[in-house]
């Protein structure tokens, strides 16, 4: 790839980026109501960076949403244990569980590929979410545990107050992590990473030990997860086991297909468009508003496989095209 047509791909996946922040930003202050739908956005967008890092590697888990339920229960249990604990510590702690939780499980779920990793990711899930509904006295069963709203960089603030520092706090983690995926793919960690799709067998060969770059790659994914699980328990102010459920793992794996793989924008993309056409189908087709997320779907299945990232690349690219040919001819 020639070096204009690389920067002119990062020129323009950069001011997608700075403009999805400032509006993150501002229609709160137009919108207030608005703030928690944007939280939420931010926190699936950065569950889906994660899984996006599996999805280069060609594999696609159906249970990742295990460790954003891993994380906000145990903010949860921290919350409760240590009052007063300050919100950052709170994320802080709730994402350091979920990597080591990936840590722990990812060191034996790599060893598989394709549907084998897939299912048995969705069979702890699973068990995860059954074991969260039927212990009561230690995870409050169905109805969960509440997070105790604390201070924010030892500020205490009203609810108002709170959503809106905790939107922009989420907004700076998520161009924070967009940028540092974006440094990992193109290292050669990352480009490992997307050989074990490739050729699996010639890393090995080269004496790059695809176990590792695997793992390495499952825990830095689970540790996104984690994140964007402390951000939405956080918000919400409430856990339930229904944050671990399958549903949401395809919520999660729903937004990094519509957003694309391409560059980590995409899932943010991704995300926006999920979350608002849930928001608002729900609103106005009452009851049919995942029909409406499936045809959502299907378009992209069909007509942008890449999702909403490879639009904008293939778009990127054909501009770059037409500019060198021109420039050619004179």
């Amino acid at each position: 790839m020639a070096p204009a047509k690389k920067a002119s791909k990062l020129s323009l996946f950069a001011v997608i980026a700075i403009a999805l922040a400032l509006v993150g930003i501002l229609v709160p202050q137009v919108l207030p109501w608005i703030k928690t739908p944007f939280i939420f956005t931010t926190a699936f967008g950065i569950a889906a960076l994660g899984v996006s890092i599996l999805v280069r590697a060609g594999q696609v888990s159906f249970g990742h949403a295990m460790y954003m339920c891993l994380s906000g229960y145990f903010v949860a249990y921290m919350s409760r244990w240590i009052q007063g604990l300050d919100t950052i510590l709170l994320i802080l702690a709730g994402t350091a569980f979920a990597a080591f939780s990936g840590l722990v499980i990812g060191s034996f779920v790599v060893r598989y590929r394709t549907i084998f990793f897939g299912m048995l990711n969705l069979a702890l899930s699973m068990v995860l979410f059954a074991a969260l509904g039927k212990f009561y006295d230690y995870t409050g069963g169905t109805d969960g545990m509440r997070v105790t709203r604390t201070a924010i960089f030892g500020v205490e603030l009203e609810r108002d107050g709170f959503e809106s520092a905790l939107l922009y706090l989420s907004i700076a983690l998520a161009v924070f992590v967009g940028y540092a995926i974006y440094r990992y793919f193109r290292s050669p960690a990352g480009e490992a990473l997307t050989a074990v799709k490739t050729n699996e067998t010639r890393l090995e060969y080269v004496g790059i030990s695809t176990y590792r770059v695997f793992l390495m790659g499952y825990v830095l994914s689970a540790t996104l997860c984690g994140l964007a699980g402390a951000i939405f328990a956080i918000s919400q102010g409430l856990v339930t086991p229904e944050m671990g459920y399958w549903v949401r793992s395809g919520e999660i794996v729903f937004i990094s297909i519509l957003g694309g793989v391409l560059h980590p924008v995409g899932a943010f993309i991704g995300s926006l468009i999920f979350e608002f056409v849930k928001l608002y189908a729900a609103a106005y087709i009452t009851g049919a508003w995942q029909m409406t997320l499936g045809i959502v779907l299907l378009i992209m299945v069909f007509f942008a496989p890449d999702g909403v990232a490879g639009l904008l690349a293939k778009r990127v690219a054909r501009k770059a095209a037409v500019n060198q040919k021109q420039g050619g001819q004179r």
